[in-house]
């Protein structure tokens, strides 16, 4: 199934392109000329469809050599649906195309673009008398905000194939430049009102978070100021919880002759109780509730937007922004949410990049680790590295993986005021993986730790990861808290500290070795139960494949940041 998009110089019939297509287009010449056009592959409703962006014309007289040649490409070619964009602000010389584009007796659907520019100019247009006059269907658009695009296009693949049921007298009559003008302006006259300008917050707000720039600009902010009330909380509650559980973990083992096995398994087991409560759920627990709380405003579907074109970038398009931002709370619902992505080169792609999204077990390493020894604005610093450590890795896959992916249709839904009730219980639900899955774990992983160090195995683990900690510049105590970080990435917070014999990191580990540590766990090999998705979704084989691609993304950036550390402390800038 072929579309063919068609309007006239600046209605944004591009913009429209570029929306569903991205930077996945091919641009081609007609047959003999230097005249270009643009094809593309969007998904709509599990069939693909081909998508043509024709030269902008004002007219098919044959005047210029792009009118010559779009008159040829409709006349010639099996177009499915012509979808005609129309600038909403000057109909009336919009809807001379329109009528000059009847004779050639294609399915057809008027598309208004500029609906919001229109509004604030205070016209208003009687969509549904003017889709009766022409018989065709006439629908709203705001291209550059995705309002209407999935209508559209869902309305174009309704029409396609019908039979043209355009007005005779619109259809039949001679095409004459002078005659299309006088319809164009005595439609333009009877179904155009001018009123006042109204203009609403939503459509205030949006022209700030859409901007092509200023929405990035909002968008730095918006994930700062997250990450400040975040650290923020969880300095704010850590210290106390600390100290509240130091007090209970001596009282509690005070019965027991210290340096024996059950004194040793006993204070795993409290420190592991202390970790979950004190260390993770701090930063945990508000992270959640401001990610649905973005979620359920509408913020989210806007991230998507602006991020689509950082999307293809790296080789997917805005659809694939899903599992990144489901993998800010759990990479194993992010690896399956791929399942929506219908080309498996996507889904491989996809998933790949999902485990090194820095899900909210890494976040606690991050926040417990250098945020709250080194600041909030370095921790940042590292999510911002991870991000373009992600486009790079995006960027060599796609080139080996070379393919055409479908563009996104993407439907931009009204901001919300959400609901404390509904932030709770989304908040809620993900917490309690955590508190029934996680934290067992991390109680049962600080007793065996503790009982591997009682029986001196300790030793055997953390020299296995040692070249790693090594190249690092880490204490060879790192390495089984790394290697049980592999089940659960909240223990290789948690198990750190009972490794190195304290909480207190700040007094065995330099910033640097902080954050470099902090900088592996965010890449490192997925948890198991990511790597047991993985195994479901795309086989073994690419299972351990995108492990090894996370080892080796890890110790890379590992390295890089400690050689800019190393720089900084060289220069005195530290």
């Amino acid at each position: 199934m072929r579309f063919a998009l068609i309007g006239q110089p600046n209605s944004g019939k591009s913009t429209l392109f570029n929306q569903v297509a991205g930077y996945k287009a091919e641009t081609a010449n007609f047959s003999g000329t230097t005249v270009t056009y643009t094809e593309s592959r969007v998904r709509l409703l599990g069939q693909v469809i081909e998508l043509v962006d024709l030269p902008g014309c004002y007219a098919l007289d044959g005047v210029s050599p792009a009118e010559r040649e779009t008159l040829r490409y409709l006349a010639s070619r099996p177009v499915d649906v012509v979808i005609n964009v129309a600038d909403a602000t000057h109909l009336a010389q919009s809807l001379e195309l329109t009528l000059a584009l009847f004779p050639l007796k294609k399915p057809m659907v008027l598309a208004l673009n500029l609906m919001d520019e229109a509004m604030r100019l205070g016209l208003r247009i009687d969509g549904e008398g003017l889709a009766r006059e022409l018989g065709i269907p006439v629908l709203p658009l705001v291209a550059s905000k995705g309002r209407g695009v999935k209508e559209v296009f869902l309305k174009a693949m309704e029409v396609a194939g019908q039979k043209v049921q355009a007005v005779a007298e619109y259809a039949t009559q001679p095409l004459t430049a002078e005659e299309r003008h006088r319809r164009a302006l005595e439609l333009a006259q009877r179904f155009v009102h001018r009123g006042p300008r109204r203009v609403t917050w939503r459509d205030r707000l949006d022209n700030v978070l859409l901007h092509p720039l200023w929405g990035y600009g909002v968008l730095l902010i918006v994930l700062f100021g997250f990450f400040q009330a975040v650290y923020g909380i969880g300095r704010l509650v850590e210290p106390p919880l600390l100290a509240f559980f130091e007090t209970i973990t001596q009282k509690a083992l005070d019965p027991l002759q210290e340096g024996t096995l059950l004194w040793e398994v006993g204070l795993g087991i409290m420190q592991g109780i202390a970790a979950g409560l004190a260390i993770v759920l701090p930063y945990l627990v508000p992270f959640l509730f401001g990610l649905g709380f973005l979620e359920d405003i509408g913020y989210l579907p806007r991230v998507a937007f602006l991020m689509d074109a950082f999307m293809h970038r790296i080789g997917l398009h805005g659809k694939a922004i899903v599992p990144f931002i489901l993998g800010y709370g759990c990479n194993v619902p992010a690896v399956m949410s791929t399942r929506s992505l219908e080309e498996p080169r996507d889904r491989y792609l996809a998933a790949a990049l999902a485990t090194l999204v820095p899900c909210a077990a890494r976040l606690a390493v991050v926040f417990g680790l250098v945020a709250f020894y080194l600041g909030p604005l370095i921790a940042f610093g590292l999510y911002l590295l991870n991000l373009l450590a992600i486009a790079l890795t995006g960027r060599l896959l796609s080139l080996l993986l070379p393919e055409d992916t479908p563009g996104l249709i993407l439907e931009m839904p009204p901001y919300r005021i959400p609901t404390l009730k509904n932030v709770l219980s989304k908040s809620w639900f993900r917490i309690r993986e955590f508190v029934v899955e996680a934290w067992p774990m991390l109680i049962g992983g600080s007793a065996a730790l503790a009982s591997l160090e009682y029986f001196g195995f300790a030793e055997v683990f953390n020299n296995l990861v040692r070249p790693l900690s090594w190249l690092m510049g880490m204490p060879s105590e790192v390495g089984m808290p790394l290697l049980f970080g592999i089940f659960r990435k909240e223990l290789s917070l948690v198990m750190l500290g009972q490794a190195l014999g304290t909480n207190d990191f700040a007094a065995v580990l330099t910033p640097q070795q902080m954050v470099v540590y902090s900088t592996f766990v965010m890449f490192y090999v997925p948890c198991l139960a990511t790597l047991a998705v993985l195994k479901r979704e795309l086989g073994t084989r690419a299972m351990l494949t995108i492990s090894g691609i996370t080892v080796l993304l890890a110790l890379l950036t590992a390295l890089l940041v400690m050689g800019i550390a190393y720089g900084i402390d060289v220069l005195g800038l530290g």
